[in-house]
């Protein structure tokens, strides 16, 4: 299991860097430069009004949804293994003790999600004090 994930691991990384690197060549290529396919991409995409909250609320988004697909990895290989144990106890309790872990993980991914939402929700950003201008 290991060994797979190891390689899995190995693959994703060695592609992402392949297709980030044949982009890059692709992109320096050109005669206009970066600037305005940046534009085009930044104007497409609706990012062209972006905030620093939008970024960071995106960000934490992306970063939940990863920690979600992972809840959902450890949850099926760990009731896949309870599944194949045969009977064998120790098996069974390093499955059951994986789906702990993974609910628990899942418990403080949840209130860090909450604790984000509060924050970004009912505290004010508004960069400075309250009180009027320095005299």
């Amino acid at each position: 299991m290991k060994t797979f994930l190891a390689l899995c691991l190995t693959l994703s990384l060695s592609l992402t860097l392949f297709l980030s690197s044949a982009s890059a060549q692709l992109l320096t290529n050109t005669d206009q430069g970066l600037a305005p396919m940046t534009d085009t991409v930044a104007k497409t995409a609706n990012f062209s009004d972006i905030t620093i909250e939008v970024i960071i609320a995106r960000v934490i988004q992306i970063v939940l949804s990863f920690l979600g697909i992972t809840f959902i990895i450890l949850m099926i290989t760990a009731g896949f293994r309870w599944m194949t144990a045969q009977g064998n106890e120790e098996l069974v309790t390093q499955a059951q003790d994986t789906i702990r872990a993974a609910i628990i993980g899942l418990i403080v991914v949840l209130a860090a999600y909450a604790i984000t939402y509060f924050v970004f929700k009912y505290v004010p950003f508004s960069g400075g004090s309250t009180m009027g201008p320095a005299v």
